[in-house]
């Protein structure tokens, strides 16, 4: 799961696209304002035309105008403040997952989250970074400290500002698996930067979370660092579980290495999984080109290779108007759509 706290929209409009740096860059009144951006955070730090395919979990999108990675919270503050003074659409992406990009690509600025600081603090205590990958560097960094709660988490593509986002969340230890653990159980607070400019530093309560949702879904604030308050654990523990739950999502979930994909595309309906009633509908391993519905998930699409973004969305309306038909059902859309189709 990704937002860097998160992959969420801040603008969005169309213009040009390109391909690789060398691609044909937006011309007209819009380039010179894609310029001013370029100057106000540093010409030599942005990459331009860039393909976002390699940069989410699905290998799918087309090329954003500007690219610009930001490796400090003050970075990422002067990035995400130049692109709304200016009116410039951006983008904020952490590890890419949960999202699927336009085959047309983003018309603005993507910029990715960097920050992978990481500090242990006495108590259990940690603060980290909201561009920080939570597997496998946070997860394994506080298992190795003997320090539990993250481990429930193992295997999940997320950044730590993306589990923000998102409310990272996974079923509680075998064999009883009897509830779902969420992230806001082990955190603190955050580190945030404001829709007006301002940094502050807010507790968990402010964050409203719930079930694959946090507030700045609607504020659209950027995280910045995160505290957490972890469980002292015997290592030996926490590396059974993590075995557990490894072996659980390989039974279920595709080899990322190998399918391509951005998790879960629909919402549970009234505590339905999406996934059953796709699969009641006899969708379970349909393709279209180089998308298909996974075998073993239906609520989850892989590229086979070399899918386009078109190609998902025709098997997610597939999904939708089928499972309307044959259930009454109507599907919502779990992941995010991100620039031009």
């Amino acid at each position: 799961m990704d937002r860097a706290g998160a992959d969420a929209p801040l603008h969005q409009r169309r213009a040009g696209s390109g391909d690789g740096n060398r691609g044909q860059f937006v011309t007209g009144p819009e380039a010179g304002l894609l310029e001013r951006y370029a100057q106000a955070v540093g010409p030599d730090r942005v990459r331009r035309n860039v393909p976002l395919a390699p940069h989410t979990t699905f290998r799918i999108g087309g090329p954003a105008d500007l690219f610009f990675r930001a490796r400090t919270p003050e970075e990422l503050c002067l990035a995400i403040s130049a692109a709304r003074e200016l009116g410039v659409p951006s983008f904020l992406l952490g590890r890419g997952a949960n999202i699927l990009v336009g085959d047309k690509g983003f018309r603005g600025v993507v910029i990715r989250c960097d920050i992978r600081t990481l500090e242990f603090l006495p108590g259990g205590r940690v603060l980290a970074g909201a561009g920080l990958d939570t597997f496998p560097d946070l997860i394994n960094a506080t298992v190795a400290r003997g320090l539990g709660g993250l481990h429930h988490f193992v295997g999940i593509p997320s950044t730590v500002g993306g589990a923000v986002w998102q409310n990272l969340h996974f079923l509680a230890p075998a064999p009883a698996r009897e509830r779902t653990m969420f992230w806001d159980e082990f955190m603190e607070g955050a580190t945030i930067l404001t829709p007006d400019g301002a940094v502050r530093r807010v507790d968990t309560d402010y964050f409203r979370f719930g079930y694959d949702y946090s507030i700045i879904h609607e504020t659209g604030d950027a995280v910045l660092d995160v505290s957490l308050k972890l469980v002292p654990t015997p290592i030996a523990e926490l590396r059974r579980v993590i075995r557990e739950n490894l072996a659980w999502r390989d039974e279920r979930h595709p080899d990322m290495w190998l399918y391509p994909c951005a998790g879960s595309i629909f919402k549970k309906i009234d505590g339905i999984g999406a996934g059953r009633l796709i699969d009641e509908c006899g969708l379970k391993g349909h393709a279209h080109g180089a998308a298909q519905i996974f075998h073993k998930h239906a609520n989850i699409i892989v590229n086979l290779g070399g899918a386009t973004a078109a190609e998902v969305m025709t098997l997610i309306d597939l999904a939708r108007t089928t499972v309307a038909r044959e259930t009454g059902y109507e599907l919502e859309a779990e992941i995010g759509l991100v620039g031009e189709f």
